[in-house]
């Protein structure tokens, strides 16, 4: 019996120049591994969109930031299966490889350090944010401009993303510049550290978190209020019950249906 080829997803680079690492030092490549049973992608040099389309594409689509406290992406359950229930319901979907902080071998102790001294490294954090801005801002770009390859509507093109991906879909949301703009977006237990202001054509906004989340309900809190001061249509759930980075995890818990109301906000929208 002859095995069919499996088609993988078409990744699609975002700079047409190899983009600079995120630190300094000898040249790194990306490289996927296991944390917690659950694949993640470190050291991401070259950003890059992964395409996803869907079998009924009904043209709307979803650019996806996958969190990892800016140094992985977990590109499983923040990233693919977020792709396959989008698909599922006509939305084309791009899983983002926005750039991260450089990472040896054992992630959790760099991540320990990285929380413990975050005051004395946010210069460092502050200069990668600016190429996780423009990095999500060419994404958009790119999908807009080839919106006819993927059959999209170029006014129903959003962008989620989860913990620092949240972080990155509050950046974009938040830039006064019409052409890279989404048409939508959800910050999911976001990672934000400041007050911000609402741009007056802020696009509509989803956010969901959980109450024992302290980083995440705050920021969702700060967000809400920017959103509402502005005028600008804003949508917020936050759980009694859960912790940080659920994803599309289940738990037992009300948070597990965070993605039926994401969902009913679509729908509302006009979105699917």
């Amino acid at each position: 019996m002859t095995k069919m080829a499996i088609m993988q997803p078409a990744v699609i680079p975002l700079w047409s120049d190899k983009a600079a690492s995120s630190a300094p030092g000898e040249p790194i490549e990306e490289e996927t591994t296991l944390s917690n049973g659950l694949p993640i992608v470190r050291n991401v040099t070259q950003p890059s969109l992964t395409v996803y389309p869907s079998e009924r594409p009904n043209g709307a689509a979803v650019i996806v930031a996958p969190g990892g406290a800016w140094h992985f992406l977990a590109i499983e359950h923040e990233g693919r299966q977020v792709a396959d229930w989008l698909t599922a319901r006509g939305i084309t979907t791009f899983i983002l490889k926005y750039r991260l902080l450089r990472t040896g071998s054992d992630v959790e102790k760099e991540l320990r350090d990285f929380f413990a001294n975050r005051e004395s490294r946010r210069a460092e954090l502050q200069a990668l944010q600016a190429k996780t801005l423009a990095d999500a801002q060419q994404a958009m770009r790119i999908v807009r401009q080839r919106a006819a390859e993927w059959r999209l509507d170029t006014n129903r093109i959003g962008f989620m993303g989860f913990s620092a991906g949240g972080g990155v879909t509050t950046q974009i949301a938040l830039e006064d510049t019409p052409d890279c703009r989404p048409d939508f977006a959800a910050p999911i237990y976001a990672a934000v550290f400041d007050e911000v202001q609402a741009p007056a054509d802020a696009p509509p906004l989803f956010l969901s978190c959980t109450a024992g989340d302290e980083m995440a309900s705050r920021a969702s809190l700060i967000l809400y209020s920017a959103w509402k001061a502005a005028k600008r249509p804003v949508e917020m759930h936050i759980y009694a019950k859960g912790e940080h980075g659920f994803g599309m995890t289940k738990f037992g818990q009300p948070a597990d249906t965070w993605i039926e109301r994401f969902e009913d906000w679509l729908k509302g929208m006009g979105v699917v």
